[in-house]
């Protein structure tokens, strides 16, 4: 018993000797953990020293003091950031998979025209400012969250369903990036949008079928309408083109006509004159030309005298001419 009492003692004072030593090193130890942050190459490192703002510090190791005075908040100042609205990405990757249980009530719209519309929508933004993003706004991503549904309804309640449905999803896009962009700036949250896309416009569920039977007929209108455009830039040129044809033979035809009666109308002036002056040379000449185009026409010619007795000599009765057309 005695010497249980003295191994006990022992032990005693073995650990009261080596106890400042095991506090010292759990100190040592804490103290290291507690003062020791790695900031990745994306970020930067906001300290918190006794609640207030202290300084920031680059990517890479740094130290902090230690036993929670001071305190780090590591920012993705160098990272797109994103925050999806009426749906979640489940699993991320090429074939990436996405879910739209429970987030209905945050892509279910109206219209300007008193219609429902179920829109879903990304915004991708960056953190400029690291000081601004942690102290100016109040949990700066539930506010910018808030902001960016806010200004969605703002502008899809300005548009018709067929707008958002259709033609206007960029323009709405592009009028959201510009209001959201302005409103942060207006709060001074630090925060940069880059882009707002709509991930997909639907109608409800209830009323897709009508909708998409409307998308239709309108698709089939507008095809109907290039084709009678396509036809008729096919057509009219063509008929446009041999008027035009039509037109510029029938002026050749006239200024010909025209120029051949102008022609013979002074011709015969000049007939007329010169038989005025000399009818007996005229006659004679007339006639003379007249024949010189007759008898290159007939076949068979027979010239006699003016009683008809006599066959003149220079009639070579055995030659056949054929007749010049």
């Amino acid at each position: 018993m005695e010497e249980k009492i003295n191994q006990l003692n022992i032990n005693l004072y073995w650990l009261r000797e080596n106890l400042k030593k095991i506090v010292l090193g759990l100190l040592v130890l804490l103290a290291l953990f507690t003062s020791i942050r790695t900031v990745g190459p994306e970020e930067e490192g906001v300290v918190i020293q006794l609640g207030q703002y202290n300084r920031t510090v680059n990517p890479g190791l740094n130290f902090i003091v230690p036993f929670w005075i001071e305190r780090m908040y590591k920012i993705p100042v160098q990272r797109q950031l994103k925050q999806e609205f009426g749906f979640r990405t489940t699993k991320a990757g090429q074939r990436s998979d996405y879910t739209k249980e429970g987030f209905g009530d945050e892509s279910m719209m109206l219209t300007g025209d008193l219609n429902l519309t179920d829109v879903e929508w990304v915004v991708q933004y960056r953190i400029t400012n690291s000081y601004n993003f942690l102290f100016k706004v109040r949990n700066a991503e539930k506010t910018l969250r808030d902001m960016s549904e806010s200004v969605m309804r703002k502008v899809v309640g300005d548009r018709t369903v067929n707008e958002v449905l259709t033609v206007g999803r960029q323009e709405i896009a592009t009028t959201v990036e510009g209001l959201l962009q302005e409103l942060c700036d207006e709060y001074e949250n630090g925060i940069r949008i880059d882009q707002v896309v709509l991930q997909d416009v639907n109608p409800p569920e209830s009323v897709k079928p009508s909708f998409n039977a409307v998308n239709q007929a309108q698709q089939e209108r507008e095809t109907l309408i290039n084709q009678a455009e396509a036809e008729y830039n096919r057509v009219i040129p063509r008929a446009r083109g041999e008027a035009e044809e039509t037109i510029q033979l029938a002026e050749a035809f006239a200024l010909n006509r025209v120029n051949r009666a102008k022609g013979e109308a002074e011709r015969f002036n000049a007939l007329f004159n010169a038989y005025i002056k000399s009818p007996e040379v005229t006659k004679q000449r007339i006639y003379l030309e007249t024949m010189e185009k007759i008898l290159p026409k007939i076949g068979n010619k027979i010239i006699v005298d003016e009683k008809g007795n006599n066959v003149l000599p220079l009639l070579n009765i055995d030659q056949v001419k054929t007749p010049q057309k």
